[in-house]
């Protein structure tokens, strides 16, 4: 068993966690992953499930549905935290699952899930960047790496997404307070 970074609020059984670290990092809270398999999830085929699509040319972009590729990526403090440059998509549920964010000012790639991200509507702002309200630019730095550029395993899948979910409770200090 792991050490937790976290405290307990009060002194009774079942008391919320406070955490003593990075909660972010750390895997506290919403941010916690399981430690699954460090292999990639497989279709029935045998090949990687969720791949680059610059690896499959059997998936494209439908003609007429806007292309993220080369759009910035808004994060929740309204900063430009990288560009969209490949999208990563699920051979079992032809979907696009992830986004591959270069950052802005580095030379690191961060994969950022589908389902973090908010397009603005058409028409209103026009299909000219992705929102992604979960986590602040700066944030973006610290989204666990992947081991390899052409596959992510179940382990860094469930690592990345629990990042992102965790920056809905922790990015900014005061969505932690109460609302009242």
């Amino acid at each position: 068993m792991s050490d937790i970074k976290a405290v307990p609020a009060d002194s009774y059984n079942g008391s919320a966690l406070i955490p003593t670290g990075d909660p972010m990092i750390d895997g506290v809270g919403p941010s916690s992953w399981a430690n699954r398999s460090d292999t990639p999830d497989m279709t029935f085929h045998n090949t990687a499930k969720i791949v680059p699509m610059r690896l499959d040319p059997t998936y494209s972009i439908a003609k007429g549905d806007p292309d993220p590729r080369g759009l910035p990526v808004v994060a929740a403090d309204k900063q430009v935290a990288g560009t969209v440059i490949e999208l990563w998509v699920n051979r079992a549920e032809p979907q696009v699952t992830y986004y591959e964010v270069q950052l802005t000012g580095s030379e690191r790639r961060v994969m950022l899930p589908a389902g973090f991200v908010q397009w603005p509507n058409f028409g209103l702002w026009g299909n000219d960047k992705l929102l992604v309200k979960a986590i602040t630019a700066a944030q973006f730095a610290n989204v666990p790496a992947l081991k390899r550029d052409d596959q992510i395993t179940l382990l860094e899948e469930d690592m990345v997404c629990a990042y992102y979910a965790g920056g809905h409770l922790y990015a900014m200090a005061e969505r932690s307070e109460p609302i009242i």
